[in-house]
This record gives C-alpha cells, sequence and structure tokens, in this order.
C-alpha cells in the first residue's frame, strides 16, 4: 500500500464519533505551505494577500504582507483543527448538530468578524454540488473563515476549481480536502439521462455530462443507477484531485486527506462513502 493510501485509510468509511456538547473551539494559525517554483514570490505575495484578505483597510493590497496562516489568529474560542483527523472530527460533531437541529451558527460574533479582516485559517477544502439544498457551512454548523467551499454542479472539476482548491491547499495549509455528494442529484440525474437518450444537453450543460459519465453505473437500472453513479461520481472526483501531483505529494507526506462524503436530503446525515 502507497503511503498515501495508508494516509487516508484511517478515515475510511465513517466519521468518528463525537460529542455534540463539546466545548466550541479556538483558532489556531497553520502554516503556509505554497508550492514551490509555481508562482514567482512577489506575485506569490501579492496573489496571497488579495485572497486571504490581508488587505491594508483604505491602502490597497499590502504586497509581501505576511501568509493569512501565519496571521493572528481569529477571535473564536473554538481550537482549530489542525489534522485531517481533527478537521473530520469537526466536521462530524457540526453535522450531528445540523441532523439534531441543536445548531451552535460559530463563529459570526462581532470579534470574529473583525479578526477576519486580517486573514483566515479555514481547517478543510469542501468541494460540493450548486445545490441549494446542501449549503456546507450549515449542513456542518460551521461559521465565518471555518471553511472554505468550493461548489460546482456534481462536483465537476475544471482549472478554477482545481485551482481554488490548490489555493487552499498549498497556500493555506488545509489538511483536510472533501469531496461531497449528494442524494438526488441533478446533475448526475441529467447525465445519466442523456448517456440513455443520446439527446444533446443545452448549451455548457453538456459539458458537465461530460465530465460526469465516466462515472455512470451501467449495472444497475432507473433510479438505482441515479444513486449509483452519485457515489461513483464522488469516487471519480476525488481520484481525479489525489493524481494531482502538488495534492499527491501533500497525502504522501500526511499532512493532506482526500476523502469522499455523502449528504442524505432524507435525514441530514453526511456519511463517508471513500
Amino acid at each position: 500500500m502507497r503511503s498515501g493510501d495508508r494516509s487516508c485509510a484511517r478515515f475510511r468509511h465513517t466519521f468518528p464519533a463525537v460529542n455534540p456538547d463539546l466545548p466550541p473551539h479556538r483558532a489556531v494559525g497553520l502554516t503556509s505551505t505554497a508550492s514551490a517554483g509555481r508562482v514567482a514570490p512577489a506575485r506569490r505575495s501579492l496573489l496571497r494577500a488579495a485572497l486571504t484578505g490581508t488587505a491594508a483597510l483604505g491602502a490597497g493590497l499590502a504586497v509581501g504582507a505576511p501568509s493569512a496562516a501565519a496571521a493572528t489568529p481569529t477571535g473564536s474560542t473554538r481550537p482549530r483543527p489542525t489534522t485531517a483527523q481533527e478537521a473530520l472530527r469537526e466536521l462530524a460533531a457540526g453535522n450531528l448538530r445540523w441532523r439534531t437541529y441543536r445548531e451552535r451558527h460559530p463563529d459570526e460574533s462581532p470579534a470574529v468578524r473583525q479578526a477576519l479582516t486580517t486573514g483566515q485559517h479555514p481547517f478543510a477544502v469542501v468541494l460540493g454540488c450548486i445545490d441549494s439544498r446542501v449549503p456546507p457551512e450549515l449542513v456542518f454548523d460551521q461559521g465565518l473563515g471555518d471553511l472554505m467551499t468550493v461548489r460546482s454542479a456534481g462536483e465537476v472539476l475544471d482549472e478554477a476549481v482545481l485551482g481554488s482548491i490548490a489555493y487552499g491547499v498549498l497556500e493555506l495549509g488545509i489538511p483536510l480536502v472533501m469531496v461531497l455528494g449528494h442524494q438526488s442529484c441533478g446533475a448526475v440525474k441529467a447525465a445519466v439521462q442523456a448517456d440513455e437518450s443520446g439527446e444533446e444537453l443545452p448549451a455548457h450543460i453538456q459539458y458537465l455530462a461530460d465530465q460526469i459519465s465516466p462515472a455512470i453505473d451501467h449495472s444497475k437500472e432507473g433510479d438505482a443507477r441515479i444513486d449509483a453513479t452519485i457515489d461513483a461520481n464522488v469516487a471519480l472526483v476525488r481520484s481525479r484531485l489525489a493524481a494531482e501531483p502538488d495534492l499527491a505529494a501533500k497525502v504522501a507526506t500526511g499532512d493532506l486527506a482526500i476523502v469522499g462524503a455523502r449528504y442524505e436530503l432524507t435525514n441530514q446525515l453526511v456519511h463517508r462513502t471513500s
């Protein structure tokens, strides 16, 4: 088994058991881990300042400002997860609060909002679908500065999505990437139906179907095919991310886990799929 596979194996199938009444957490800075050689130092500093919010208020972008990962921790009182396992526990605890109607809506206070003007310390990247019923911050009961969310129909990858995920991992040192599919995904359903009918979908929607089509499970029929394809698509997207060299290097060293999960609309449960 490769070291990257061993890194992810301990997170397989289910979230860790959690207590929904655990005390809230306090932010702890993460170490920035920008990939070498991709962007010139001056441009990298400018990009980091622009995307992490380290611009001086009223004075434009602060070129050469410290990365968000090295900035002063936010005003939250919750300990910030610094490993993939800790991040998974926090997401599981938040999802339990969500589905039992015990949400805390953390990290929304005036102090947190003010602190976030100088930097951010998200502990997980969640690549989810655009479906309006599955907003990650609500599903996991997280607040401002907690999650870096990237959303595209059917979790489809393109250069903008890949770049966004890579930014969170390589620049902000985020230890967990979760690919979050969901029950009754309209993008997957459209791809399956187009595959069966052979009809071209409108405009750019066909692009989505083309990206999802390799995951179609032809061993199933009807609604079962759609449902199985939802899981297969999550696994496909996860494997594509894990094959990205910069991300794979982080997985191999144990600094990153890339996992697949699914949200059930019927009971609001998030569970691991890969």
